[in-house]
């Protein structure tokens, strides 16, 4: 039970990539989901990614054997008044994340969790947008959604406690392993994960190694499952370099700014899997 209702029915706000990774895996688990979109073709594409991201999801045997929950999808923003929760997943931009946050804030109830899906902005930054610092937290759901299970939740300190008690207990009924920890630019996993990447691509651009190199040596010695630069293709490069230009402000390291190479791919328009090509070339663009 979230916002005192009795039936699990969250709203997500943004329909790329994680969006409606997002939507799916909650979709896939039999619960009910309010997609919000922008514009007509914005939800037309999000349409197709969460239907493409539900058949693989099946295929990998991510979802229990239940009657998959029923998708409204809308570019009406007050179409999310009545949810029990609300999941922000737009773009890596703290004052668009604080805009929607706050028009969102005005339409539901009290003590609805306003749950924000970032990387690496805190919570508090955001929290001064909302008239409920209180209902406000961060998920860190990680690509795809609905493989991964492990979300890292993100308590910042105006945070209630009923707030993320009612986010836990969305989070088990979607079978995720919560694991909370407070407030901090990038929190832990970006703080470790997205600094690496950029390591590696700039050992690419050095010419120290290939990027199969860099890849292989950290999957056959370091343990890393994929390698960093193929997860940077998963993650979306230009959503990777925003992340890291906002962990370089807030923390004040320099060296944290996306390496020349990473933002010559995004100036190229070499996004990733979502785009066909990244550091590597994929068969089709990501829809």
């Amino acid at each position: 039970m979230v916002g005192g209702q009795t039936q699990d029915h969250p709203a997500v706000i943004g329909g790329g990539v994680m969006g409606s990774a997002i939507t799916a895996m909650a979709l896939g688990h039999g619960v009910p989901v309010t997609l919000v979109e922008a514009g007509e073709e914005a939800l037309a594409l999000a349409r197709r990614r969460v239907d493409q991201q539900l058949r693989h999801g099946r295929l990998m045997g991510a979802f229990p054997d239940v009657e998959p929950g029923e998708l409204t999808a809308t570019t009406d923003l007050t179409a999310a008044k009545g949810a029990t929760a609300v999941i922000e997943a737009i773009i890596e931009d703290a004052s668009s994340k604080a805009g929607v946050l706050a028009r969102i804030a005005g339409l539901v109830a009290p003590r609805t969790p306003l749950i924000t899906n970032t990387s690496g902005i805190p919570v508090d930054e955001l929290a001064d947008a909302v008239e409920r610092p209180e209902d406000l937290l961060a998920t860190h759901f990680m690509n795809p959604t609905y493989l991964i299970r492990t979300v890292e939740v993100v308590r910042g300190p105006r945070t209630g406690s009923d707030t993320l008690a009612g986010v836990l207990a969305l989070l088990e009924r979607l079978k995720r392993r919560p694991i909370v920890v407070n407030d901090s630019p990038g929190f832990v996993t970006s703080r470790l994960l997205h600094p690496q990447i950029n390591d590696a691509a700039r050992l690419v651009e050095e010419g120290t190694a290939s990027v199969e190199s860099v890849d292989e040596l950290m999957q056959g010695c370091l343990g890393h499952p994929t390698g960093p630069l193929r997860t940077a293709d998963l993650i979306g490069l230009d959503n990777l370099a925003d992340a890291l230009r906002l962990l370089s402000e807030r923390t004040g390291d320099p060296r944290h700014l996306p390496c020349a190479l990473l933002e010559s791919k995004v100036a190229e328009g070499h996004l990733g899997r979502k785009s066909g090509r990244g550091f590597y070339e994929y068969g089709k663009v990501f829809q």
